[in-house]
Formats: C-alpha cells, structure tokens, sequence
C-alpha cells in the first residue's frame, strides 16, 4: 500500500504536467501509469516532431459542448506560460507558421526534459500498472490497482480516452470515471482520415495537393437537407480508401459526430482554391484552345494538377483523355471547371480510433469547475487533457490544452490534498 498526497492516473502530457504541478505545490505525487513507460504518445505528435503549441490562441480553436470552457484554464496557463516552462527546462522554440517545435526537431526531447523535470521534483512513477477499483473513506480515495493500492487525498483523471489505443489511450479508467457519477459526451474518433464511397480513389492514391476541404452534414437523419459544418485549406492527401492530410483532420470531428447519428455525410474537395471561377475558367480555356490541333485533353491538363488527379477529373467530366483538346466543347469545359471546383467524396466513416489523433467527446464539462479542473460531483478528484469535452485544432491545441489543464489540475489538487509550501519551480514562473 502506498500513500501519496496526488495521485494521477495517466502518464502522457496532461498527466506528467499535472504531476510536476502537484509537486511544485509541495504535494507527494505518484504517477500511475498502465503501460510499461509514459508518454508514448508525446513520441507520436507532429509526426515525431511534437508541435507543442501554437502562436494563435484563442476560444476558436477549441471544440466541445462548451469551448469557452478552455478560458479560465488559459488565463491561467497559456501560450506564454507553456514557452517559459519548456524553455527552463531546455526546449528551445522553433517556431513555423505559428506552430511551435522543439528545435532539436525531436518530439522525444519534449518527453525527456518532462520526465527528468518529474523524477527532479521527487514525482514517483509506477508503469505497467493497472487501476481496478476505486472507494473513498471520508477524505481518502483508496485505489486500487493490479499491483498495488494507493491512497491519495487528491485524485487526477489525465487517462486520454480512446484514440491511438496502441499508446496507452485504451479507455481502460472510463469505468472508473462513470462509477464516480460522471457523465460522458459520446467519445468519436477526431483529427482522423474520413472514407469515400467513390470509385475512383484506387486511381489517385497517393496523390497530394493543396484544396480545400468543405463538410456538408443533414441536418437530421434522413431529412436530406445539409448544411455546411466545417471547411478548411491546406495539403489534401488522396488514398485508396478516401481522403486524408490536415484539411481533412480539421473537419474530422465534424463528420464523426453526424455518422454516429447516423446522418449522411459529404464533402466537396476544390483543387483550385487559390482562382476565382474566371480564372480558372480562362486557364481551362486556354489550355484546351492553344495547340489544340496537336495535343489530346489528357496532355492539355499536364502541368495542372498529377497525372492520376487529371485523369480522374478528366473522367468525372465526361471527358475522354484521348480526345483532342480541340474538340472539347465549352460546356465541357464547364463541368470540367465544375469538377475541379467541387468533387464530391461521400463520407462513409472514420477510419477510426486507431487512425485518430484525438478523440471528440469526454467527461461533460458541466460536471466540472473550469477554474479548477476539480469535479463537482466528487471534491478532491480532477481531470486534466484529452478525457474531458474538449478538443483542438490541428497545430499543436491538443497538447496546448495538455499543458494548460494539467497544470491547473495539479496546482488546485496539491492545494485541496494539503500539501504545506510552494517548492521552487518551472510551474511558477512568477517565483525567483
């Protein structure tokens, strides 16, 4: 049996900054961690090069029932705050488009410096160890799990839920979660690849491009009636099953929501965002009008767009790439601009938690004091990251609200377990 002021159970962002946290508020900390190391998925973010924040903050780049939610916990710990942090501890900020990276370029120095700062601040960390049961006797929570019992007087949910389960975010403790009273908004897949019905995705996988990504969701099943959920602009990735790349993360969680509730989804893919409709008309003009005695549609297109793209748009035209250029008439030179400016995808799922960055949904934020991180069914268990209502953009928001909420959670658990005297530390910048 062992006794600690902080118990957190998760060992990824949220939970190892909760962890440093509580310890800086003087609090004994332990760190319960069901795989055999922590921060497995810090190792996964920015495709290894971990973006650990983001130049532009603010309410919109947050989702949930209630974004606003995230307000009182940045005024807190921000953007300022979490570059301070990681520059202390040794991160030196790369910054590209607003997204910041550490400028060793290596997601596993982010993960170092946290897990050299814990064992610094006499955090205990216990791996491969699994939470079974949780009780509480007056102001102590008894948990136990498959290898020990801990008791706390302060509690911290920093689990994830359920996307990329390969790194720990299995959904293992939302049990523990529910037998507490907690109430879950339903968990979908976010920051996800969506699938396509259509039939020509074989023909242009792997494919990228720039285009834009607009979501058209019904606005109740079966009703047959959309309306524009989400767009968004960036590097469009075509595979055999659908499409993929940020534009597509972006809208993501747009699209998981209205399939779970069962509504038909679709999205309209622009190759061209950067031309208004004339000019892309006149290029298409151009392009079957020039030399159009010598060259086939299939070689007007070239230099357009891929090779495999202008096939297939060619195609859903109407347009055979054999014919000569010249004697496509201007009404198919119209719908051809009209494909490139609207190809429909129809959405027919996610490819799911496994292929999911982040996950939509969480512990109802309703339950919880924004200003603390701490339940308001149970006094002295908090959450932090990932498992509550509140997801991000792509762009390094997802770890923004790792930081930000797990700080907050830490400092206000050490204070609701007792913990006598504010250590020096990276947490309180504000400290000599």
């Amino acid at each position: 049996m062992t006794e600690t002021d902080v118990a957190v159970i998760g060992g990824g962002a949220a939970g190892l900054t909760a962890a440093i946290a509580a310890a800086c508020g003087g609090a004994k900390t332990t760190v319960i961690e069901h795989t055999d190391r922590v921060g497995k998925k810090i190792l996964a973010t920015g495709n290894g090069k971990c973006n650990y924040t983001n130049a532009l903050q603010g309410v919109s780049f947050y989702r949930g029932n209630d974004p606003a939610f995230v307000l009182p916990v940045l005024e807190q710990s921000g953007l300022a705050e979490t570059l301070s942090f990681f520059r202390k501890l040794g991160i030196r900020p790369r910054e590209k488009s607003g997204c910041y990276y550490p400028a060793s370029g290596q997601a596993s120095s982010v993960l170092d410096v946290l897990r050299m700062e814990a064992d610094f601040r006499g955090v205990e960390t216990v791996t491969s160890c699994e939470p079974r049961r949780l009780r509480r006797r007056g102001d102590i929570f008894f948990l136990e799990a498959d290898k020990n019992t801990f008791l706390a007087k302060s509690l911290i949910f920093a689990t994830g839920l359920l996307a990329s389960p390969k790194t720990g975010s299995d959904g293992s403790a939302i049990p523990l979660i529910r037998r507490l009273g907690h109430h879950f908004v339903d968990v979908v897949p976010a920051l996800v690849p969506l699938e396509g019905k259509q039939h020509f995705f074989k023909a242009v996988a792997g494919v990228r491009t720039p285009a834009a990504v607009a979501l058209y969701v019904e606005k109740s099943a079966g009703c047959g009636k959309y309306e524009k959920a989400a767009s968004d602009t960036g590097e469009l990735q075509l595979t055999a099953y659908g499409i993929s790349g940020i534009p597509v993360f972006q809208v993501s969680r747009y699209a998981s929501r209205a399939l779970a509730e069962k509504k038909q989804v679709y999205a309209l893919l622009d190759f061209a965002p950067d031309c208004t409709d004339a000019e892309l008309k006149e290029q298409i003009r151009g392009r079957f009008g020039a030399y159009a005695g010598r060259k086939t549609a299939g070689e007007a297109m070239i230099g357009l767009f891929d090779k495999k793209l202008n096939a297939v748009l060619l195609k859903e035209a109407g347009i055979g790439p054999s014919a000569g250029a010249g004697s496509v008439e201007a009404a198919l030179q119209k719908k051809l601009c009209g494909v490139i400016r609207r190809l429909r995808v129809d959405v027919t799922a996610t490819r799911g938690f496994e292929a999911a960055q982040v996950c939509a949904g969480g512990v109802d934020t309703r339950e919880i004091n924004a200003e603390t991180m701490e339940s308001r069914l149970v006094p002295g268990v908090f959450f932090a990251g990932e498992v509550v209502d509140i997801d991000g953009a792509c762009g390094g928001y997802n770890l923004q609200w790792a930081w930000s909420s797990g700080t907050v959670a830490g400092r206000c658990a050490a204070r609701r377990a007792g913990a006598a005297g504010m250590r020096r530390c990276m947490m309180h910048p504000e400290q000599p």
